[in-house]
């Protein structure tokens, strides 16, 4: 059956119909244009690339990281040819004009955006999501390769390498992971000579009552752990090797009563120690595991959260890794860089890249709720393909009416 030719409304730009589909389901459009207003970035004359396409554009460029830059916005265009005739010319902005627009952006409403929208997203009936009540988050950190220029070199740094220093600048990146979902919320992100607790300090203020934060032995310090455990959140962090911890009160489960002090001083005068409980286990018959595990925690009963149980519990930490595989290896590429040439773009594109990770892991965490299922037994390199094969159809449709389309 012939399909009757649609046309753009009198007035209208081709701009005016991008909404990336499933992107703007987590990102509509009217929380960007706010955000452009409340940052001062938003368009004050018509551009063929106004200020709220170029933010979908920047977090469409981490669905097509191979892609050029001209290909990424092509595939944003290439719907409008499903609803115009076919041989209408698509105008399609180059290398520079896209460099501009980006330029003019910047990275503060990209941030902006990624810190409002970007939070935890499970439900009650979200598996693998909870602990006796407790949304399960973890505390950790990460690098990725910049391009590689006299300006990001001069504002990430280069990392040592075995011989002189590493191919590329880089830069260091600390989160939270909502373990059920698999969402990276409070990024923080600086030069790769950045110290990772440094950067902890600024995400920490994202954790909430109700949840219990996981985090490995590097964290543990009397300043990290009592800023974290002020914002109400339970904690359950390992311990390093040469952190003394005094048995004070063994309880029932084989746990015991103990105080982390700020110094060996505060320590002997028994003054400032912040209580905690301290759980050691060994893994029997692992290859290649420690002769002994510390833990400490916040929760100093051991009737709502048993030894044994945390000493299991603490094994989710290792969801973070994952994640940061599919943020590494799956959604950006294997051996690729974030191909941002200045420092403030190499920011945008950053949390571009978490929000383009954000949207695919709502819509797994959608279909997992539908089907009953956790969310960790869904492929997240299928879901980026099939972001990427139905992108083009949708974007050219206003999320109003992409509710008709199958």
């Amino acid at each position: 059956m012939a399909r009757t030719v649609a046309a753009l409304a009198a007035g209208s730009r081709i701009t005016d119909y991008i909404s990336l589909g499933v992107i703007a389901k987590y990102f509509p459009v009217q929380r960007i244009e706010s955000i452009l207003q409340e940052t001062g970035k938003a368009s004050v004359r018509k551009r063929d690339l106004p200020a709220h396409v170029v933010v979908y554009y920047v977090i469409a460029l981490a669905l097509y990281m191979r892609a050029s830059y001209r290909e990424v916005l092509r595939c944003l265009l290439k719907g409008l040819q499903w609803l115009l005739d076919p041989s209408t010319t698509l105008k399609v902005a180059g290398k520079s004009g896209i460099s501009q627009a980006r330029t003019r952006l910047g990275s503060e409403p990209v941030k902006k955006l990624y810190q409002t929208v970007v939070t935890p997203m499970a439900t009650e009936r979200t598996k693998g999501a909870w602990y006796r009540g407790w949304r399960l988050v973890s505390l950790d950190g990460s690098t990725l390769d910049v391009a590689d220029t006299a300006e990001n070199e001069a504002a990430f740094g280069r990392p040592a390498a075995s011989r002189g220093s590493s191919a590329y600048p880089q830069i260091r990146f600390v989160a939270l992971l909502e373990s059920g979902t698999h969402v990276l919320t409070g990024a923080q992100m600086a030069g790769c000579r950045t110290d990772e607790t440094a950067l902890a300090k600024q995400v920490i203020p994202r954790l909430q009552k109700g949840m219990v934060c996981l985090a490995d032995r590097y964290y543990l310090g009397y300043k990290l752990w009592r800023k974290a455990r002020n914002t109400g959140a339970d904690l359950l962090w390992r311990v390093r090797k040469n952190i003394r911890l005094d048995i004070e009160k063994r309880l029932p489960d084989g746990s015991y009563r103990s105080r982390i002090y700020r110094s060996t001083a505060d320590r002997v005068r028994q003054r400032n120690g912040i209580a905690v409980r301290v759980m050691e286990y060994r893994l029997e018959g692992i290859p290649g595991a420690e002769p002994l595990y510390r833990l400490v925690t916040t929760i100093l009963d051991h009737r709502p959260a048993p030894a044994k149980e945390l000493a299991a519990l603490y094994q989710e930490r290792w969801e973070i890794e994952t994640t940061l595989d599919e943020l590494k290896t799956h959604l950006r590429g294997a051996r690729i860089v974030l191909r941002s040439k200045t420092p403030d773009l190499v920011r945008q594109e950053f949390y571009g890249l978490l929000m383009a990770h954000f949207a695919i892991r709502g819509l797994m965490h959608e279909a997992a709720l539908q089907a009953h299922e956790d969310p960790d037994r869904l492929s997240f390199l299928h879901a980026v393909h099939v972001v990427q094969r139905r992108l083009p159809r949708f974007v050219a449709i206003p999320p109003s009416a992409q509710k008709s389309i199958p």
